[in-house]
């Protein structure tokens, strides 16, 4: 394994499976001094919305027209 040139590492799946390393996850290093640097999982895994879950919060309550769910349904299923 090595460091590129940004200074990144992969940590590989088996690792982050078994330290429960999750996407989003916060980290934190340690150096002894020596030789050997630390990875520790820092406090809980962020409760950061994927692109999809902040649309639909930013959307949600926006609606304006005065129609019913079968109103709505009709017209995306088309004449039928």
């Amino acid at each position: 394994m090595r460091i590129n040139a940004k200074g990144q590492v992969t940590i590989p799946a088996r690792i982050r499976k078994q330290a429960g390393l999750l996407p989003n996850t916060e980290v934190e290093f340690a150096y002894d001094g020596g030789s050997e640097v630390r990875l520790f999982r820092r406090g809980r895994i962020s409760k950061k919305k994927s692109c999809g879950e902040a649309l639909v919060a930013h959307m949600r309550g926006k609606g304006d027209i005065d129609m019913t769910t079968e109103e709505i349904m009709a017209l995306t299923r088309g004449p039928g």
